[in-house]
């Protein structure tokens, strides 16, 4: 029996697809592990944050953010701290040279982005966001129940 891909099928093999080959392109374009580019973004947003603070937000184990932060370190991106208020704690901050790492890849990101849109239009853009925010609100919706 041959399977036939239905039209919803289609859609969200697209859509997956298109967000696996997203998370790695810009990482590959500028030549970093997508983990090194999102603990510069996240420390440059966030300011000083825990190692514990990035392992949640960023979705990956307290071994690596440990490793990655470390190893910035040692390049003079970031400088680690205990937490004064619980020394159980290390926190992460980026050092001046970090933040401007961090503020060319942010410039660098927002160019990318812009040629990835390249020939879709305004409308076009507006129209896959809000079926995005309909999935996302059924996907709330049917979670609630």
């Amino acid at each position: 029996m041959v399977y036939e891909e239905t039209a919803e099928d289609t859609f969200f093999r697209e859509l997956g697809d298109a967000c696996a080959d997203l998370r790695q392109a810009f990482a590959r374009h500028v030549g970093m592990s997508p983990q090194r580019v999102q603990v510069l973004v996240r420390l440059r947003r966030n300011g000083e944050t825990s190692h514990s603070d990035l392992r949640q937000a960023l979705g990956i184990d307290g071994a690596s953010v440990t490793r990655l932060v470390k190893e910035f370190e040692a390049e003079g991106f970031v400088r680690r701290r205990l937490d004064p208020a619980d020394n159980r704690y290390t926190l992460a901050a980026l050092t001046p040279a970090g933040e401007q790492v961090a503020a060319d890849l942010e410039r660098s990101h927002r160019a990318y982005q812009e040629r990835l849109l390249t020939g879709a239009t305004a409308e076009q853009q507006e129209i896959v966001l809000n079926v995005l925010r309909r999935v996302r609100a059924n996907v709330i919706e049917l979670e609630s129940r």
